[in-house]
């Protein structure tokens, strides 16, 4: 499988880690307002998981590496969906109605990613 036959739900994902990883890279404080209190070093979660999507989305892109990009995606997509409910809930306490919409809307897409990620990794 090419990286032009990457699954369309992965294809998505990559591109989605890799806008998300760079703005985790270059303005980390736009992340530190959703991070659950109990997780420690805000900052350094938040960079390191920049980086990790980024890794994953490379390693989705080249066929030597997409299973294991596939299986680190769906973990990194669990492992970050605490901080997309606090996020949501943090949202739901504004008078920002487009806010409020996009938090709680892309809960629930984020188990078609990691299908998505999974098949992917499945099919290398």
């Amino acid at each position: 499988m090419s990286a032009s036959s990457l699954p369309r739900a992965a294809k998505v994902v990559a591109g989605a880690f890799t806008v998300s990883g760079i703005v985790h890279l270059v303005k980390p404080d736009v992340f530190e307002v959703g991070m659950p209190s109990w997780v420690p070093a805000h900052r350094e979660v938040i960079v390191a998981s920049g980086v990790a999507e980024l890794a994953c989305a490379a390693g989705l892109a080249f066929p030597p590496t997409r299973r294991l990009a596939g299986y680190a995606s769906a973990a990194l997509l669990v492992g970050v969906y605490p901080a997309n409910l606090q996020m949501a809930a943090d949202a739901l306490k504004t008078d920002n109605t487009g806010l409020k919409a996009l938090m709680l809307a892309r809960l629930p897409l984020q188990w078609p990613m990691i299908k998505g990620v999974l098949a992917a990794g499945k099919s290398a």
